[in-house]
């Protein structure tokens, strides 16, 4: 049922994704070669040792989020979407184990929302695209700057359909609920377990880049990895759990490894005046 309901989801929004992919083959290639690249380099270091560094992790969601919200709520633009994100990375410093419980919280809400919103999600139908012309289907490449403005088209047609899905669905009253409350006990379980939620949410974050810089790379070589996925949703889907769950456990080991170490030396650390105030006594005696 679950897996059944996700299909309905992702065909909901497979049109939009195989029109990218097909658009994505015009793009410049530095559009897709530096992002598929950092996004797996990236991806990488926060799947197997994102929890290692989770201060600087946390300020990047925080830059991430922010200019994703400056960019579409405040305004559209470059400058708006900047100021946010450095407003947001220093905010998440500050609140560090509770923007960790909010992505927690944000990251089963939308897995929840995504598989309870598929069966209604038939009765919505999808935005059109903001601006047509930007990205009609054209067999001349483009140059950077047009990449880069058809990407922008795509981000808000991406987020017209997902409020159009939103407003138009028809999902039950307690289908929210249960969303809700996923958000709510998955808050509390990131404050009471931060550590063991900051290494799901860093192994999420990881393989989501992995992927993702993956689906861009194969994009630019002319594949169709979208297809393909879609094709085997199942079995990427097992991938994805899989690399989630191993560099949960991963990191949440290592982990809890280098806090007994610096127990340990916490526990040796104050003998060491002792000693040393001993044997200055006896060599001044």
């Amino acid at each position: 049922m679950i897996i059944n309901n996700f299909h309905l989801f992702f065909g909901f929004m497979l049109d939009f994704f195989q029109n990218f992919e097909q658009e994505a083959s015009r793009f410049a290639f530095l559009v897709l070669i530096v992002p598929g690249v950092t996004a797996i380099i990236v991806g990488l270091f926060i799947w197997l040792g994102g929890l290692g560094f989770r201060r600087l992790l946390v300020a990047l969601v925080g830059a991430i989020g922010g200019g994703i919200c400056g960019f579409f709520l405040i305004s559209r633009n470059f400058i708006a979407a900047a100021l946010a994100a450095g407003l947001a990375a220093l905010i998440a410093i500050i609140f560090e184990r509770l923007i960790s419980a909010i992505l927690l919280a944000a990251i089963a809400a939308a897995f929840g929302l995504a598989i309870l919103l598929g069966p209604y999600i038939q009765a919505a139908e999808p935005a059109k695209p903001v601006n047509p012309d930007k990205i009609a289907n054209q067999d001349s490449a483009v140059t950077i700057s047009q990449s880069i403005e058809i990407l922008k088209a795509f981000a808000i047609d991406f987020t017209g359909r997902i409020k159009s899905a939103l407003v138009n669905s028809q999902m039950p009253a307690y289908n929210w609920a249960i969303i809700a409350a996923l958000a709510v006990i998955f808050t509390v379980a990131g404050f009471w377990l931060w550590r063991l939620a900051s290494a799901l949410c860093c192994a999420v974050l990881g393989v989501l880049l992995i992927f993702v810089g993956m689906i861009l790379l194969l994009l630019y070589k002319g594949s169709t990895p979208i297809t393909k996925i879609a094709a085997s949703t199942s079995f990427y889907a097992a991938i994805f759990i899989a690399m989630t769950a191993f560099g949960t456990l991963e990191q949440w080991l290592l982990c809890r490894r280098e806090e007994r170490k610096s127990e340990r030396k916490k526990r040796i650390r104050p003998d060491k005046p002792e000693l040393e105030q001993s044997t200055r006594r006896w060599r001044t005696t």
